[in-house]
């Protein structure tokens, strides 16, 4: 009797182990072995896209996960990510991100190929996420004379003399600005600051609206902007709760704002009320209506969006870059004053109480310098998108028909061999002749070729103008040490940076 259950109980624990086992693998191994399995998978299914007419191989490079790709990684780590790919797999390498296979290229001369490839080797195509919530017909995104025309049509709110009327209003807005953080006791958040200050620059200059008009729907309007921004590059995925749908939904709200305000020109145009300067949106609206394919409501409110986010994201961003790079180097401050100072000996052009205008602009090269390095170091778009129309060829490996190519301006800058002692501020590098030669596709905070940024002039007079009366009405400190930088999609280089910002008394 007692033999038998003995044995009993020894079939019963080997069947526990046994059951044991099979749960084990049925819940943790097989499990394994089926992701292994679906990730060489995908990997073999991407790689068929090689072309084999042509021998040269694939970049090297990882695919990730199947169809999210290294999509993840990208948002959560952001330049952490790509400082490690490039490590890993140097100036150019293959990886799988929004949904497309895509090649990611860095260096002068790789980036010199794409840039100036435009309608021969690749072009233009942002995420789908992108075009889905800007507008496919965007200026961003539409090729050929369509691109050239609205080109065309956007640059005239760019001209010399349109910056010229410019000056006196963002002036006007700096110096409210400035005057309000000097006011506070507390201490100053840069970045939303700074979001606050452009957005309104953006909607009064790029877009029209009336200051009263702003005051009563900025808090709306930035807090769907900022929505928007935020799930710009996502998954293009359109169902509820997702960052698609959270960033049309934004831009819906958007977009209605800017009906209203598209309309009311409209009106005030047939009733021959004649503005004072007309902004870039009044452009659009004029060439619409001596063009032979008008633009519809919607492609103007598209094109207005995309003036917005143009307008006031990148120049946020670098804004705080520049508060941040100055008050870690009081000495750049004080040149920068220096310069002022003796500009407007030789010129009269300029007292704190007066307005500025372009000439004096133009005449401050050092400050000029000092938006460079800014722009060096902290680029405010870390990069541009392309789609290869036919396989190629790029520093000995292939670039398969149909992949997405994007060329890195972060990168680019860093590995740049023309800037000596890179992690340090140095405004004064720029002052060298032929740097500006030599550094052509070393240096591209505006993008190149084809599609160098529309509104360049009108960034770089903007950033001037705050520096400028950032320096000679207030001094600043920096709490809490070094701030963390953060960059990404869309750039975000200082992150509610604490500042402490006091009216600053000339000797």
């Amino acid at each position: 009797m007692r033999c038998c259950s003995s044995v009993v109980f020894k079939k019963v624990r080997v069947m526990g182990l046994y059951t044991l086992l099979v749960t084990l693998l049925c819940t943790v191994v097989l499990p394994v072995l089926l992701l292994l399995a679906a990730v060489k998978l995908w990997q073999v299914l991407v790689i068929r896209g090689l072309d084999p007419s042509c021998t040269s191989p694939l970049p090297p490079g990882t695919m990730g996960l199947p169809f999210i790709g290294e999509t993840l990684q990208l948002i959560l780590q952001r330049r952490k990510f790509l400082r490690m790919k490039r490590q890993k797999y140097g100036f150019i390498y293959k990886t799988h991100l929004f949904g497309n296979p895509t090649v990611r290229v860095m260096g002068a001369e790789n980036v010199r190929q794409i840039l100036l490839g435009e309608h021969k080797l690749v072009a233009v195509q942002w995420p789908a996420s992108v075009r889905t919530i800007l507008g496919s017909d965007t200026l961003s995104n539409v090729h050929g004379s369509l691109h050239r025309n609205k080109k065309k049509a956007i640059l005239k709110a760019f001209s010399r003399d349109a910056l010229e009327h410019y000056i006196p209003l963002i002036q006007e807005e700096v110096r409210c600005a400035v005057t309000d953080w000097m006011e506070r006791d507390a201490p100053v958040l840069v970045y939303p600051e700074m979001k606050r200050l452009m957005f309104r620059i953006a909607m009064r200059i790029l877009l029209g609206f009336e200051p009263e008009q702003i005051k009563r729907d900025e808090q709306e309007l930035v807090e769907a902007f900022e929505e928007m921004i935020k799930n710009l590059f996502s998954l293009p995925i359109d169902v509820p709760f997702s960052g698609l749908y959270r960033g049309l939904k934004a831009r819906n709200f958007i977009h209605a704002k800017i009906e209203e305000n598209i309309r009311k020109k409209i009106q005030d145009g047939d009733n021959e009320n004649e503005p004072k300067y007309k902004d870039a949106l009044q452009q659009l609206i004029e060439n619409s209506r001596r063009s032979d394919e008008p633009l519809s409501m919607q492609a103007m409110k598209e094109a207005a969006t995309e003036l917005l986010f143009g307008g006031h994201e990148t120049t946020a961003s670098t804004a705080t870059s520049l508060v941040m790079f100055l008050g870690l180097n009081p000495e750049v401050i004080q040149r920068i004053r220096e310069e002022l100072e003796e500009k407007q000996e030789v010129s009269s052009m300029y007292l704190p109480e007066r307005a500025l205008n372009m000439e004096l602009l133009e005449h401050l090269k050092y400050t000029g310098c000092v938006i460079k390095e800014t722009l060096r170091i902290n680029p405010p778009v870390p990069g541009g998108f392309r789609v290869a129309l036919k396989t190629f060829e790029l520093n000995g490996y292939q670039i398969p028909k149909g992949w997405n190519v994007i060329y890195s301006i972060c990168d680019t800058h860093d590995v740049a061999d023309i800037f000596p002692h890179k992690e340090e501020f140095q405004p004064e590098r720029f002052m060298a002749k032929g740097l500006e030669d030599s550094s052509r596709f070393n240096y591209i905070p505006f993008g190149g070729g084809a599609r160098m940024c529309v509104g360049k002039e009108f960034a770089k007079m903007l950033l001037k103008i705050f520096l400028v009366e950032l320096t000679q009405h207030c001094n600043w400190t920096l709490s809490n040490g070094p701030p963390t930088m953060k960059t990404g999609p869309t750039v975000y280089p200082v992150d509610n940076l604490p500042t402490k910002f006091c009216r600053y008394v000339s000797n």
